[in-house]
């Protein structure tokens, strides 16, 4: 199943360690995060990416153009930059129109590692988005959803959150969705997930797997101890 990696975006927060460097290739030791996110990628299934880029796009084109002849050699792989910033959903949609896309594809962020999801969300039925369970889920909104896991809300994030089902950053949605695009930014998680929830279409995957978001200096900065200790503990508790 082909995947979309949403790539394009400021890394705002990260901009105090890394001000010159998109977040997706954000050194972890001497490899660039995009790089090891592929590698997982690829062992889940992966052979068909599709980047959408904006800030900073001229970094991971080069980057993507060096992996061709090494790990993404057996791989199909496009890109496409935003003309301007579209939001999560103004991305995808760019790239449905750009490629003419159909069908159903996958939809993963560039700075989020997510150690397993990709077999699930391919033997799903669309729309779906992979969820899992934090012990503290207080830095995210998170999910709800009934025992046929159809998502039925999202909470908004609190500061003392506890326990609670997150989303992973991780979904299937189909190309229809896009077809009527009207060519502005709009959000998947902000506009698309609650519109499906509105209607009952969307279901909650869920997943027990390695989780971090990169996006802050915090857990970026842990994502790279986890590395070098070999990934010895788990992430997601």
């Amino acid at each position: 199943m082909k995947l979309l990696v949403l790539a394009g975006g400021f890394g705002t927060r990260l901009q105090s360690v890394l001000p010159t460097t998109p977040k997706a290739l954000a050194p972890i030791g001497d490899t660039p995060f995009l790089a090891l996110q592929l590698e997982n990628w690829i062992a889940q299934g992966v052979d068909s990416f599709t980047f959408l880029l904006h800030h900073q796009a001229d970094q991971i084109l080069d980057f993507l153009e060096g992996m061709k002849s090494g790990m993404l050699k057996d791989c199909e792989v496009n890109s496409v930059i935003e003309p301007q910033a579209l939001d999560t959903g103004g991305a995808v949609a760019y790239a449905v129109r750009t490629f003419g896309l159909e069908g159903e594809f996958l939809v993963a962020n560039a700075d989020t590692w997510l150690g397993s999801g990709v077999r699930e969300l391919a033997a799903s039925t669309g729309p779906a988005i992979a969820v899992l369970r934090l012990a503290d889920a207080s830095r995210y909104g998170q999910v709800q959803f009934d025992d046929k896991h159809r998502v039925t809300a999202f909470a908004e994030k609190k500061a003392d959150g506890g326990a609670g089902w997150i989303n992973a950053g991780l979904c299937r949605l189909p190309a229809s969705l896009f077809s009527d695009w009207d060519g502005q930014k709009f959000s998947l998680e902000r506009q698309t997930y609650p519109d499906l929830v509105r209607k009952g279409e969307l279901q909650a995957i869920e997943l027990k797997a390695d989780f971090i978001d990169i996006g802050i200096p915090a857990d970026y900065q842990r994502f790279c101890r986890w590395i070098k200790e070999n990934r010895a503990s788990a992430l997601c508790n």
